[in-house]
């Protein structure tokens, strides 16, 4: 597979797992935000605030969750750097190991009714290591593709560069901006839609999706890097 392909295929696949989870998690256990911090922001303001409304200990735990991926995810890369191996299967497989657990937890805890039970809970804090440790690789391994979990800055973006291409202001690096955050955008959104009917029609065996994407990049071979010029 050409490294161009390849690129389109790690932002559209990785943009929609992580949309697909975000809103299985959000769905599946009191709101949640397995990938948004700003989210958790939120949510634990209002549960700080208003502690009977809702589970507020599996979202207060959220946020810590989140930054435990990324820490996991960051020792991970630096292990694989000393040794002088790529680092981006490891990472999927990380990811891997931690959505199975996010699933098994779910499907064990369901029905998970109005409160958060310790299977519900682990369920939730799992997914939330997972997009954690998701996050960090978007952010140290794949830096050629626009962020995969944080839709606001690419959103951005792609307004800025809209109105500049309206204005008669866009060039060549306009459009190729427009391409790279576009994709992920436009997968992130599909994947929030897929995760909701998928997981009313099946529950936490929804998950089955984004644990197929990582399985394929996993098989997939990396593409060569290209030679360096002289």
């Amino acid at each position: 597979m050409k490294a161009a392909s390849f690129q389109r295929l790690q932002g559209v696949s990785m943009g929609l797992l992580a949309g697909y989870v975000d809103t299985l998690g959000f769905i599946a256990l009191f709101g949640l935000f397995t990938a948004h911090v700003t989210g958790n922001f939120v949510l634990i303001a209002v549960s700080l605030a208003e502690p009977a409304q809702t589970p507020s200990l599996l979202k207060l735990l959220a946020f810590p969750a989140f930054i435990l991926g990324v820490a996991a995810a960051r020792l991970l890369v630096a292990s694989c750097e000393r040794r002088g191996v790529s680092a981006v299967k490891p990472s999927y497989a990380l990811q891997l190991v931690l959505l199975l657990g996010f699933m098994g937890c779910g499907m064990l805890a369901e029905p998970v009714g109005n409160s958060a039970g310790p299977l519900a809970m682990a369920a939730g804090l799992l997914g939330t290591l997972a997009m954690g440790a998701h996050s960090a690789a978007s952010k140290l391994l794949l830096t050629h593709l626009a962020p995969t979990s944080m839709m606001t800055g690419n959103v951005t973006q792609l307004v800025i560069d809209g109105v500049d291409w309206l204005r008669g202001a866009g060039d060549a690096a306009t459009r190729a901006r427009c391409g790279k955050f576009f994709w992920p955008v436009a997968a992130f959104a599909l994947g929030c839609a897929m995760a909701a009917f998928a997981y009313v029609a099946v529950g936490f065996v929804a998950l089955a999706v984004p644990l197929a994407l990582l399985c394929l990049h996993l098989c997939l071979p990396e593409p060569a890097a290209a030679p360096a010029h002289p």
